[in-house]
């Protein structure tokens, strides 16, 4: 029998909870840390970078629940607006270059805000960011299409907000007051007033951009410190981190004051470290090295000294690090792009490498690894319990195989951080356009949302 927590919860109102308690797995866990309760309302996020979609996954019965449209096909019913005209649907590299296309191009980047209310997303490709209601799963900002029926889409969606080249991650501040966005294209970042950016995403102007925020060259992302006052900044150019107080003003908003800079050419010698992620305690900034295939491990505060450097194989190609602590472990996860053969059912599939963080900081490493059921790894993210882990991938699934054509996204038991168990592997399908079927493809930032409640950003 497969139960979902709604389930449960209203067998328990009629006292039946207790007979059937055992009759299946229960998606939560231990109550670590005073994590919300659990309404029923939990959703997974996956960037889809090549077909300009978010596929939003049902974590109660780990299937895709819709996809939220980042495309302006299918607007107007003529062809020049169509996605697929005549019959023939174009290929995902040719789709953004049809006339008129004003949608988002690779969409990428992702974060949660602190209250899991909001979900930033990046177009890398057309230079702007978005914003999504995490509740209803629709796009801020789009209007009601004028032109809606049969042949075309029910809404206008919205132009986001143009902020500078090459968007690569958006981050919110522990307060929720601004959003931080790389722009890996350039060495600064960009930094909006959210409550201005939801009314300026309905495309007029309200002066959303508060600064730009000169920083290294190729910034890749920015992380705040648990208690909100430090912003560390990676870099996909140059082996360094820039550490800058927040310095907010009564108010709440930021007053950027750079710290210091540390030297990651140890541990980056190929001057690529795309990730960034601080630990559930708040005391360590975890990066990872994706070039030098290593992730390391540093102090959030004080000095900032370098606590572990940990290797984790030739051509591993570390992309995102997640932590899953519960009451069986702790331990760091790194999501490795390289596909090894001989994968589960004899089928080609990355892995994610498990280091032991309970070891001391100078004797960290790798200590198992298990495959994720999917090519090319990339975007982790663990339920607020830290018992189920889903996993997002870059290629689709070769032929001959189940999910053959599809980009999938894999989830695992972590209730043992060191003993993970295969639950499902899910096929992101496609979103359904009035002209035809768009694939959904090439999954980037996955991210898991509790709405109402404190994301791992807050």
């Amino acid at each position: 029998m497969n139960l979902t927590r709604r389930d449960i919860l209203k067998l328990a109102a009629l006292g039946a909870v207790g007979s059937l308690i055992d009759a299946g797995p229960s998606l939560a866990g231990p109550n670590i840390g005073g994590v919300a309760a659990d309404t029923g309302s939990d959703r997974v996020f996956i960037c889809n970078e090549d077909s300009n979609t978010l596929t939003v996954i049902n974590p109660y019965s780990n299937t895709v629940d819709s996809t939220i449209n980042l495309t302006s096909f299918d607007e107007d019913p003529r062809p020049p607006f169509r996605f697929v005209t005549g019959g023939v649907v174009p290929t995902h590299a040719a789709m953004i270059h049809k006339p008129l296309y004003h949608g988002a191009i690779s969409i990428h980047g992702a974060a949660p805000s602190p209250d899991s209310s909001l979900i930033a997303t990046t177009g890398r490709g057309s230079s702007n960011v978005y914003l999504i209601d995490a509740r209803t799963r629709s796009v801020i900002g789009s209007t009601a299409n004028p032109q809606a029926g049969d042949k075309t889409s029910a809404q206008r969606l919205s132009s986001g907000i143009l902020i500078g080249r090459e968007p690569h991650e958006p981050t919110f501040t522990r307060n929720g007051k601004e959003l931080w966005v790389t722009l890996r294209g350039e060495n600064r970042i960009v930094i909006l007033d959210v409550e201005r950016a939801l009314k300026q995403v309905g495309g007029k102007e309200a002066g959303a951009v508060r600064q730009y925020l000169d920083t290294l060259n190729g910034p890749a992302q920015v992380w705040f410190s648990t208690n909100g006052k430090l912003a560390f900044v990676i870099s996909q150019k140059v082996s360094k981190v820039d550490v800058y107080h927040v310095n907010a003003d009564r108010h709440g908003y930021s007053r950027p004051k750079l710290k210091t800079t540390l030297d990651l050419s140890a541990q980056d010698p190929f001057s690529f470290t795309p990730f960034q992620k601080t630990t559930p305690d708040g005391k360590e900034v975890w990066f990872s090295h994706k070039l030098a295939d290593s992730v390391s491990a540093w102090e959030a505060s004080g000095d900032h000294r370098v606590l572990s450097h940990v290797q984790l194989g030739k051509m591993a190609r570390p992309n995102h690090v997640e932590f899953v602590e519960n009451a069986n472990g702790r331990a760091v996860y790194a999501s490795l792009a390289r596909v090894d053969d001989g994968g589960p059912g004899g089928v080609a599939s990355s892995r994610i490498a498990i280091i032991d963080r309970s070891a001391p900081a100078g004797r960290r490493q790798v200590v198992s690894s298990f495959f994720t059921h999917g090519r090319e790894s990339h975007g982790l993210w663990t339920n607020p319990e830290g018992t189920r882990l889903y996993v997002a991938h870059e290629q689709d699934e070769l032929p001959g195989t189940p999910a053959e054509g599809q980009t999938v996204c894999s989830v695992f038991d972590v209730s043992d951080p060191f003993k993970p168990g295969f639950i499902a592997q899910i096929p992101i399908g496609n979103l359904d356009l009035p002209s035809g079927k768009l694939r959904n493809k090439k999954s980037i930032n996955l991210i898991y949302v509790r709405p109402g409640a404190r994301s791992q950003a807050g």
